[in-house]
This record gives structure tokens, sequence and C-alpha cells, in this order.
């Protein structure tokens, strides 16, 4: 059995071929066999689906890819979505050719892909999956017989069927992008897309055709925003949260542009970055979505640098696995600086902090305000709206678990509970 793919109505339309009688019958034997591979691979371990994330992931041409914390969270949906269908597909039908992912995590991942600009050359990342698939497959396979003439026919049958059904599947998807594509070139946004793309690529554009083409003056003050959710089913959040940070931040009106199912970036007329405090609170009402804000700029210079901004402090958030839903690029510049290689900033806070990392929350509070009051016990009491001799024994406390005295080492205590603030 083949599989024939068309797209009818913006509808892709995957349909049997009966002419196809090339796929091997499977015995009893094997049949049995390979229910139970597939029965072990519906629950892979977290191990090899990070294993398989990563290579997904890897390699120049998936870099753009992996920078963008929505495009990747996209496509470690599309994959696990994919391992579940082969393996679903082989407990029902064992043996038998396992016709393509066209479910709604890999065509949402496909459409993400389509709206940054990107082709199908990006579904490569399906077949750089292969190998660890491939060997995971044989673990499981060796687990199941050592009969020699058995785990032959199992090997074969098993890499047949998985590097099959990768391939129909980029064939699907491929399919489905190209009429994306065609859509997508018509619409509003795409034309948006675009002149913001040569915008912030600093390509030559006249700036009153772009201008036209956004509805939205380039000159004058600029601060971007990117919002964003882990769910592409949330598009009414996203507005709300747009039009929260319109009201906050005291715009007359936005320009949007759809980055994906799942991504909206964001630019406001205005000087100054919107306030945390009533964003967060706002964010109530879209409880999926996190924000990350630029500096604000001016002109076209700005327009680009607040942008970059806001990507970057997004892609902090996304690195520490942050729960912080807002974050702002003027607040968070020194943490991405020190947190872009997570390895050495976990060992600069543990080194730093010692015990205190992991003692109680009031504590750190107190010595994290203490030193943002520069060291005056009375503003930070105030601020805490506690007695300073309360204070004064949570300083103490953090003095004792602090592996060098604050005095001689203020600014790297200081750095350390700022990173610490961000991935608690």
């Amino acid at each position: 059995m083949r599989y024939i793919i068309s797209t009818q109505d913006s509808e892709l339309v995957v349909q049997n071929d009966a002419r196809d009688s090339s796929w091997p019958e499977p015995g009893p034997e094997l049949v049995d066999l390979i229910r139970q591979a597939a029965e072990i691979t519906l629950n892979p371990p977290a191990d090899w689906l990070h294993d398989l994330h990563e290579a997904a992931l890897s390699g120049q041409r998936m870099q753009r890819i992996a920078e963008d914390p929505v495009l990747a969270d996209s496509v470690r949906r599309a994959n696990l979505a994919n391992i579940t269908h082969w393996a679903w597909s082989n407990v029902q039908n064992p043996g038998r050719r396992v016709p393509p992912n066209v479910g709604p995590e890999v065509l949402s991942s496909a459409r993400d892909l389509v709206r940054r600009g990107l082709d199908e050359t990006s579904l490569d990342a399906y077949r750089t999956t292969y190998s660890v698939v491939w060997n995971r497959c044989m673990e499981v396979c060796f687990g199941l017989t050592d009969d020699p003439r058995q785990l032959r026919e199992l090997l074969e049958l098993a890499s047949l069927s998985i590097s099959t059904f990768i391939e129909d599947t980029i064939a699907a998807v491929t399919v489905q992008m190209k009429a994306e594509h065609a859509d997508l070139v018509q619409g509003t946004n795409a034309e948006r897309r675009a002149t913001v793309s040569l915008l912030l690529e600093g390509a030559p554009i006249r700036l009153a055709n772009a201008e036209s083409r956004l509805g939205y003056r380039l000159t004058g003050p600029h601060t971007a925003a990117v919002l964003w959710a882990r769910s592409p089913t949330v598009s009414d959040q996203l507005e709300a949260a747009a039009e929260l940070l319109v009201r906050v931040g005291g715009a007359g009106h936005r320009l949007t542009v759809v980055a994906s199912a799942a991504a909206l970036w964001l630019w406001l007329p205005v000087d100054t970055a919107p306030e945390l405090e009533p964003v967060v609170r706002g964010l109530d009402a879209a409880p999926d979505v996190q924000i990350a804000i630029g500096r604000p700029g001016s002109n076209l210079d700005g327009f680009r640098s607040s942008h970059l901004d806001a990507l970057e402090t997004q892609r902090m958030l996304a690195r520490l696995t942050s729960h912080r839903r807002v974050a702002r690029h003027q607040d968070v510049q020194l943490v991405a600086v020190l947190t872009s290689d997570p390895i050495r900033a976990d060992e600069f806070v543990a080194d730093t902090l010692g015990a205190l990392a992991g003692t109680e929350p009031e504590v750190i509070d107190t010595l994290t305000i203490y030193l943002e009051e520069q060291c005056n016990i009375t503003r930070t009491a105030e601020r805490l709206y506690a007695h300073r001799s309360t204070v004064v024994r949570r300083l103490a406390r953090a003095e004792e678990l602090l592996p060098r005295p604050l005095a001689s080492n203020t600014i790297a205590v200081g750095a350390a509970l700022d990173v610490l603030r961000w991935t608690r």
C-alpha cells in the first residue's frame, strides 16, 4: 500500500493507493514482535525524547528554528506526535505501512515554519532524528528476541517501516507547506511580515513605502514586544495580551505581525516600556501567554533594536525555563548575559550563594531588596513592610549561609541573586 497526497479546498488529503503491492507481508511471529515493540515505544523515556529533540534541532540549517522558543516547541510537539502516530499505527496494524502523520501538531508546526519564511527544507529535522529513533528501536528489538532469524527480520521490517513513514510524512507535509505558502503570500499579514523582515535585515526599502504597507510610522519612538504561548490554540489570549500592552503602555495603536500560530510580534509607538505590575495583573485573563519587552528606541534603528532586545529576552526566559510571565530587557540585561551559558551560570550561582540559594524565600528576598536599597536597613524594612529587627535577623541568617562575607563579595552576590530570581 502507498499513499497519494493532494490538497482539496486547502485541506490535505491522504488516500490509499491499492496499486502498491510491494510492501512485505509479515508472518504471525513477526506481527507479534512488531506489536510489542510499538507498545513499548508508545511511552518513550524522557532521556530518549531529549536526545530526539536535540537531534531534530541540531545543525546549521536548524539554528534559526532552535533559537526561537516557539518554533522549537512546535518541532518538539511534532516529534512526539510522529513517534506516537508510528507506534499506535503498529499497535493497531502491526507491520503494515504506516500512513503519513498529518495530525494537528505536525500541520501546525508546518504552518509556523511557513509564517517565518522557511520552506520544506526545514523538514530535514525529521530525517536527522532517524538515527536516534533507530538506536532506540534496536534496543527494544534486541530485548524482545534472541533468535537470530527473528531478530534480523524484525530489524529489517522496523527499519523499512520507520524510514518509509518519515519520507511519507515529509512528502505529505511538503504539500501542505506549499499550499500554506500560496495562501499566505496573498494575505495582509504576509505583506506585513515580508516588509518587517526587510526592515529587520536592513534591506534597502523606501521608508514611505514601508510605512504605507505597515500602516505604522517608522519615525519616532518604538517599544517592541514578543508575545507567545505554549499552545497554538490560544490566539484569543494573544490578542487580549496585545491589547493589554497597548492600554498599559498608553499607546494609541500598535503594529502586529503574526509570527506563528502561537506568537505575535508587536510594536508600540511609545518611548517608555510598559510598567510590569499592571501587565502581570492583566495577564490573569491570558494565563497561557508570556511576554518579552524590548528597550525603547527611536526611528528605524530603534524599531530594529527594540525587537532584537525582545527576542533576546524571550530566548532567556525559554533557556531558563522561567515561570515569570513578563520580562523587560532593561530589567534582565545582566541576567541574559550571565546565563548565555546555562551550565556556567548554575556554577556561578552555586559558588557565589552556596547554601543561601536553597534557603527560605523570605531570607533571599530580604537580601535582594537590601542590596537594591544600597544596604540601607530602614528602606529595606519599609519596602518589606517588616520590622527593622526582622530584617536584621534575616540578613544575619543570609550572612551565615554565604560562602564568603557579603561585604567582600557584594557585586557578585547581587548578580547571583538576580539570576536566581529568574530561575526559581
